[in-house]
């Protein structure tokens, strides 16, 4: 095992789609709403999972094939239709809630790092009783101007910081490659859960992979 992983962690961070919650049926009845509205072809089912995970900017840029500019219009309408009730109609993964108890229990601050807006995620955590867990809850700004995984990770990382928390053995576990990407951005190693709904070849830029919560539970709390 790589000794990165060995180490006791300062902060833990968790993406949310795909780590923490089931959240792609919510999403891609959202998109599918989207496109038909826009009056554009509905993509695949197959299609619409690669929306879950990515920033939704680029996701329509690169998926979709649409400007900036459209990609703009596409996300007023797809929050829009994943508003309220919609964005919670997700499910917690099992084995998650119990081991984000544990790390908290640990005394490990934990915060959430995700491209959903900050706002819905907070709403999603709190539904499921989740929220209490977490020191720092980032998510994408409302103007989209923090939208980047690197620029989530960055914030979520400044804003335990400023509570007083040691980030310097801070770790990240997300499911795709924009995770990974994203925490290598800022220095630290990111853990990837097969669970989500990444590609193997994704797999590619973490420090780990697991395939269970506990193997997660293992290298997070030993």
């Amino acid at each position: 095992m790589n000794a990165t992983l060995t180490r006791t962690w300062s902060a833990i961070l968790f993406d949310l789609d795909g780590t923490i919650t089931d959240s792609a049926p919510a999403i891609t009845s959202s998109l599918a709403r989207t496109f038909t509205l826009l009056g554009r072809p509905v993509p695949s089912a197959a299609q619409l999972l690669a929306y879950v995970g990515p920033p939704m900017f680029d996701a329509f840029q690169e998926y979709a094939g649409m400007t900036p500019a459209e990609a703009v219009e596409a996300i007023a309408v797809y929050r829009a239709e994943y508003h309220g009730a919609a964005a919670l109609d997700t499910a917690v993964f099992p084995g998650v809630a119990g081991l984000l108890e544990r790390i908290h229990a640990a005394g490990i601050p934990l915060a959430l790092a995700t491209s959903k807006p900050e706002l819905s995620a907070i709403a999603i955590l709190t539904h499921f009783d989740l929220a209490k867990y977490f020191t720092a809850t980032v998510g994408a700004s409302a103007d989209d101007t923090r939208s980047n995984k690197a620029d989530i990770v960055a914030e979520a990382l400044a804003r335990l910081a400023a509570t007083g928390v040691d980030t310097g053995g801070a770790v990240l576990v997300g499911d795709r490659s924009y995770d990974a990407i994203g925490a290598q951005a800022n220095g630290i190693p990111a853990i990837l859960v097969e669970w989500g709904y990444g590609s193997p070849a994704e797999a590619e830029a973490a420090t780990a992979v697991v395939h269970s919560t506990d193997q997660l539970r293992k290298l997070l709390l030993g």
